[in-house]
């Protein structure tokens, strides 16, 4: 049975950051432990090399920064849990070896403020807050409808801080190196406050956001190994274990035919899971005869995520309106608002029977907000990724969302993903995006507005799509 929390829960304090050197220091040094072992569980993580192209343009951000003629912030890609890594090792490392080699003199620390999840903590641990915090990380509650801490402290650290900041514009991973999930608004958002904030105090600098893009590789795929996984997967999910001739393992149309033939049928268990138990419609997706079968699957599957969504708002008294990432916010706010009650004085002094109820409460909201876990981890599953380009980093990083689903559905609480081979992160710098020079289509009015935030977001999204290799 997936895990649920069972008792209501006090409201989710904000931690302020506190950077200090010291701890930056530390985790400085321990970055190449750090990139073969995970803090929790202690496992490789599979990152023997960084690679970083075009830091001499990060250079040049710090140095103009530094002299007070810039703010800027860095968008990130996220598509997996160890991209932190990756950016940690492009400040701290890359951009003062690239500094020394062209004769710019920088001051130190060459670091950044980041947001990060506050969900985050619930399993990891609050000692990652701790480090967050003194790692200059300001907490977001991704699902409140409108985090005033947060953003306004990430908006003063963007227009005052000694350092500029980091963020993440997908919002979640999607466990893909090769496509970018929609971006959300926010990033946009700080760019014009930001400018809106240095005018105000009658500052002359310039704001700039500049793309990251981090694409993770395998050095020597391992073959045996992802044959292996979906042996496993196959046995969990019911099916007879498929035999590859180890001889040749390296045959693409085997696999491709096994990782399909996985997902149709976890998929139809899915759809049998919605029909019988949350008494919904049978699925019955209108397909063209002519269509391809990943174009059927493709279809089945964005059903079966919208039927999923739909489990969870109806719960919640909530519309199925937007995006499927939109959706999932909404959940998750309703979710956070039964088990973080700030509707209640304190926890301490209800009754047995009103503590009792809170409990019910806050415990089936942590049930139902797992059909919006699932929704998430498919968000950027299309049914033709690994088609359009059958590579050894598209077969494991479909294989391994599915782990990540079966293991949720089995009760798993933080699985360790298996780890396929030792692989290589490529970080390569964009070039910087003005939010000053769209500044006048930003202030005319509310449309203007929307229309520059939404403008602006569509060419980060682009600079990023542009950096996959």
């Amino acid at each position: 049975m997936p895990h649920s929390i069972q008792r209501a829960q006090p409201p989710l304090e904000f931690i302020p950051q506190q950077f200090d050197p010291l701890v930056h220091y530390i985790m400085q040094g321990l970055l190449p432990i750090l990139q073969r072992l995970r803090l929790r569980p202690w496992l490789p993580t599979g990152i023997a090399k960084i690679e970083t192209e075009n830091v001499e343009v990060l250079v040049d951000l710090y140095q103009q920064f530094q002299a007070g003629k810039i703010r800027f912030l860095i968008a990130f890609r996220h598509c997996e849990v160890d991209d932190p890594l990756s950016m940690l090792y492009l400040l701290s490392r890359a951009v003062p070896k690239v500094a020394r080699k062209i004769g710019v003199t920088l001051q130190y620390p060459i670091h950044s403020y980041f947001l990060y999840d506050r969900g985050m903590l619930l399993w990891a641990g609050n000692w990652l807050g701790w480090l967050f915090s003194r790692l200059g990380g300001v907490p977001i509650h991704r699902g409140k409808r409108l985090d005033r801490s947060g953003m306004r402290t990430a908006r003063d650290l963007f227009a005052n801080g000694k350092l500029p900041i980091s963020v993440a514009p997908e919002g979640a991973t999607n466990g893909h190196s090769e496509t970018v999930s929609p971006l959300e608004p926010g990033v946009a958002h700080l760019g014009f406050w930001c400018q809106q904030d240095l005018l105000k105090a009658n500052r002359t600098e310039s704001v700039l956001i500049v793309p990251i893009g981090i694409q993770y590789s395998y050095i020597n795929p391992s073959w045996a190994k992802l044959d292996w996984l979906l042996s496993k997967l196959e046995a969990d999910s019911g099916l007879p274990v498929q035999q590859i001739d180890r001889s040749n393992l390296v045959e693409p149309e085997k696999f491709y035919h096994r990782l399909f033939r996985l997902g149709e049928h976890v998929l139809s268990q899915m759809e049998q899971f919605y029909t019988r138990f949350y008494h919904q419609a049978p699925v019955n997706t209108p397909i063209d005869s002519s269509a391809h079968r990943n174009q059927v699957l493709k279809a089945r599957l964005q059903t079966v995520l919208d039927k999923s969504l739909q489990a969870a708002e109806q719960y919640f008294g909530l519309e199925s309106q937007g995006t499927i990432i939109e959706r999932c916010r909404r959940i998750e706010s309703a979710c956070w608002d039964d088990i973080y009650r700030n509707d209640l004085p304190s926890l301490h002094n209800l009754s047995p029977i009103e503590r009792g109820l809170a409990d019910w409460i806050a415990e089936e909201a942590s049930l139902r907000v797992l059909h919006m876990r699932l929704a998430e981890s498919f968000v950027a599953v299309t049914g033709t990724y690994v088609q359009q380009k059958p590579t050894f980093e598209r077969f494991a990083e479909t294989t391994l969302i599915l782990f990540d689903l079966i293991a949720r559905i089995k009760g798993e609480k933080n699985p360790a993903r298996p780890r396929l081979g030792w692989r290589k992160s490529q970080v390569t710098v964009g070039e910087p995006i003005s939010v000053t020079e769209r500044w006048s289509s930003y202030h005319i009015g509310r449309q203007g507005a929307r229309q520059a935030v939404d403008d602006l977001t569509k060419d980060l999204q682009i600079a990023l799509e542009k950096m996959i290799s």
